[in-house]
């Protein structure tokens, strides 16, 4: 499949959503890490930046979760290191919260 050809201006549009869209997930990772946002938080959220972000990046911003245990973890539910949170399954979402409860 090969790529649209663009106009510089529509390059231009394209790469602002796309800085904008790093900076709404390096937002919502930085609150995560502070604790501002759980998991279960994160799980409830119908936004298209949770919905694509891999399931790895969302662990290692837990506190407490590196990158080590973040794919062991990985490893023990039998999620695919190349998973984004949409693609989560129910139960693989339930085992998740569960080994994470949500503090108040």
């Amino acid at each position: 499949m090969a790529l649209p050809n663009l106009t510089a201006e529509a390059r231009n549009s394209a790469l602002k959503r796309a800085v904008a869209v790093r900076q709404e997930r390096a937002d919502l990772l930085a609150d995560v890490k502070n604790g501002k946002v759980s998991l279960q938080d994160v799980f409830r959220r119908d936004d298209p930046v949770v919905a694509r972000t891999p399931v790895r990046r969302l662990l290692e911003a837990l506190p407490r979760i590196g990158k080590i245990r973040a794919g062991q973890i990985l490893d023990e539910f039998g999620i695919s290191e190349t998973r984004r949170v949409q693609g989560l399954g129910i139960r693989q979402r339930e085992r998740l919260l569960a080994l994470f409860p949500s503090e108040g």
